[in-house]
């Protein structure tokens, strides 16, 4: 999300371009200072430490936060003896990461090899997501994925008229929806549920979960598979969208003012999963 995901200015399928009178690199790579106190907690150990964390964004990932080596553990990492090559930055080589009785491979890695360009990552740790228990900026945990900093919402209300149909059932109708405005996403239409036929939602299992607006259910119409969701405890930053529903326009027919929407780079989601052992409840509390 932000600069470099789905539509963000650093991303494969950006919408905009950058004004300049030469051609442009294909990838862009952006590394900067976080300007937080971030940690790292894995076996409840807190094996990193630091307020000098580089975050660095590169297309189609999520930023990734490096530890200065002197901010870090140095008796968790284990080297693996396995390097690897990025496409921009050199080889790469990884570790495992061990505190008590635990060891996970392929948990943490650093770039040995960098271009001159790079060297703002010299002697630096990232740990791969997932692998940890927990990152905290400050005392907070950072649920979900790496937060972006240029990541923003806006949400706005309309007086247009969203309907939505699957053949000739009208699904909903709403003179008053709102819209969803997010940093590297095309926008997204949402409708009360009073403006809802909701016997025509059928709940599925399985939920997906945003850092920025919490746990999402998800729901099937007819033969139309997962067409609508919703955030129904949604974080008290975006509470304007709260159980309010909203529907996937290549699943569904989606009409704003009679014009049919068409679904854009940037709408459909792939899922990167969640955090190790994060609750439904710490979700939802956040």
């Amino acid at each position: 999300m932000g600069l470099s995901w789905q539509q963000g200015p650093l991303a494969d399928g950006a919408i905009g371009h950058f004004l300049t009178p030469h051609p442009m690199p294909e990838r862009l790579l952006y590394a900067e200072r976080l300007r937080r106190r971030m940690r790292v907690k894995f076996n409840g150990a807190w094996i990193a430490d630091s307020e000098n964390v580089v975050l660095l964004h590169e297309p189609g990932r999520y930023p990734v936060a490096y530890f200065p080596r002197a901010d870090v553990d140095a008796q968790v990492l284990v080297a693996s003896g396995k390097v690897t090559r990025h496409k921009d930055l050199g080889d790469t080589s990884w570790y495992a990461v061990r505190a008590g009785d635990r060891t996970t491979e392929r948990a943490a890695w650093e770039f040995t090899a960098l271009p001159g360009h790079a060297t703002e990552l010299q002697d630096r740790i990232a740990f791969a997501w997932r692998a940890m228990d927990a990152f905290y900026e400050e005392d907070e945990r950072i649920l979900g994925h790496a937060a972006d900093p240029y990541h923003r919402i806006d949400i706005r209300n309309t007086s247009r008229t969203l309907e939505v149909r699957l053949g000739d059932t009208v699904v909903a109708r709403s003179e008053h929806p709102v819209v969803l405005f997010e940093s590297g996403f095309a926008p997204r239409w949402y409708v009360p549920r009073a403006d809802v036929d909701e016997s025509r939602l059928r709940p599925v299992e399985g939920q997906t979960f945003c850092p920025y607006k919490g746990l999402c259910d998800y729901y099937d119409i007819g033969d139309a598979r997962r067409a609508a969701w919703s955030y129904r405890n949604a974080y008290r930053e975006v509470d304007r969208i709260d159980d309010l529903v909203s529907f996937e326009p290549d699943q569904v027919e989606v009409r704003l003012d009679g014009t049919r929407l068409h679904l854009e780079p940037g709408q459909k989601v792939v899922p990167h999963g969640i955090d190790r052992g994060l609750e439904v409840d710490e979700a939802e509390g956040h």
